[in-house]
């Protein structure tokens, strides 16, 4: 499957997710029914993936975890905030680096339509 194949199908799964459950809960909840949803569907997912930072030969292991790793491709960031900030587009950008992934999610479940809680992070190896 290609990376926007299988954005698609996790979009679908975070809508599906956002009408069972509506805005207000805490991220883990929403994350957790993602992923559920996800390994429903037979996709292959890892949760709370730690990523190491590489800097020359030393391997940093400071804490860095993708929420979502989806068919080891795509980034899913899961928020549930009143406002997305740069910070947060800038933990995917990072996460996307870091594992050498092209595409991410920052999807926020605080808001009344999924689909404006959904930004979609593109990283140009």
């Amino acid at each position: 499957m290609t990376e926007n194949e299988i954005g698609t199908l996790v979009l679908n799964a975070a809508i599906k997710v956002h009408r069972s459950l509506g805005p207000g809960l805490l991220e883990s909840s929403y994350q957790e029914c993602l992923y559920y949803e996800l390994k429903k569907s037979g996709l292959v997912v890892e949760k709370e993936k730690a990523l190491p930072l590489v800097y020359q030969e030393v391997k940093l292991d400071i804490g860095y975890r993708i929420d979502l790793l989806v068919e080891n491709k795509v980034v899913i960031e899961i928020k549930a905030v009143e406002n997305i900030m740069d910070v947060h587009l800038a933990q995917v950008l990072t996460y996307l680096k870091l594992s050498q992934s092209k595409l991410g999610y920052l999807l926020n479940f605080n808001v009344p339509l999924m689909k404006s809680g959904i930004k979609r992070v593109v990283n140009n190896l």
